[in-house]
């Protein structure tokens, strides 16, 4: 089990993240990041220990300050954990497709993966034992679905980036992850689908692929999914593009 380790958690206020927070905050120092500053002192009430950091992670300008400011805090970090994200569900032929939607997506989904990974490097360099780099990804990274195009394509980046940085880090002691989520029961994906996992589940088990050290972790139905795009990559396609 993971113990004694910092971690830094960004989307740390809702889904995926808070629980992640819960389950690791009992035996590890956790840095929090979030946009909601009253979600964030809740935090801080309720784990003793934890350190916050409010910031707006669709906006690349306060990248910089932010890790500038955890780097004055903390020296070392033993794994960053990239979880925040959104995702918009209106196709570009709708009347509600929003403009400003595509630069908030890919920043918050691809552009902040690179550039904590990059700002917050030095911190993962400094301790000289194994430290991880860990992207939260998603089974459309592997075959996207109709709606949420621009969804799709920054987790296909992620994909992408992660393999390439795994490769460039492969002779230092941080390791890049990737744990591949299926449809989770966050408030994201609310009124979307049915069979969600939960995000106790999902929590679980990226805390297990990161404990196992798993480069390319397919949680859930993902497992199938993969399977399916290697014996019948054409049927999985068909399926997934009206999931």
């Amino acid at each position: 089990m993971l113990s004694n380790k910092t971690l830094l958690i960004t989307g740390a206020t809702s889904g995926v993240g808070y629980e992640l927070v819960c389950q690791l905050a009992p035996h590890n120092h956790i840095l929090a990041i979030g946009r909601d500053d009253a979600k964030l002192v809740a935090l801080k009430q309720r784990f003793a220990g934890i350190q916050t950091y409010s910031a707006d992670m669709s906006d690349q300008q306060v990248f910089p300050s932010l890790c500038q400011n955890i780097l004055s805090d903390y020296a070392q970090i033993d794994v960053l954990i990239n979880n925040a994200a959104v995702q918009f569900t209106p196709r570009l032929l709708d009347d509600d497709f929003c403009y400003a939607s595509i630069a908030h997506e890919v920043t918050l989904n691809f552009t902040a993966v690179c550039a904590l990974s990059y700002l917050l490097l030095p911190a993962l360099l400094q301790s000289g034992k194994p430290s991880y780099i860990l992207n939260i990804n998603s089974g459309l990274a592997l075959a996207p679905k109709t709606q949420s195009a621009v969804y799709c394509a920054s987790k296909a980046a992620l994909n992408s980036f992660s393999q390439s940085l795994g490769y460039q880090l492969e002779h230092t002691q941080v390791s890049v992850l990737q744990a591949f989520l299926p449809l989770v029961d966050t408030p994201m994906t609310q009124g979307r689908g049915s069979n969600k996992l939960s995000v106790q589940q999902a929590a679980q088990a990226i805390i297990r692929g990161l404990e196992l050290g798993k480069t390319q972790h397919d949680i859930g139905k993902v497992k199938l999914l993969r399977l399916l795009l290697r014996i019948a990559p054409a049927l999985a396609r068909h399926l997934m593009k009206g999931h």
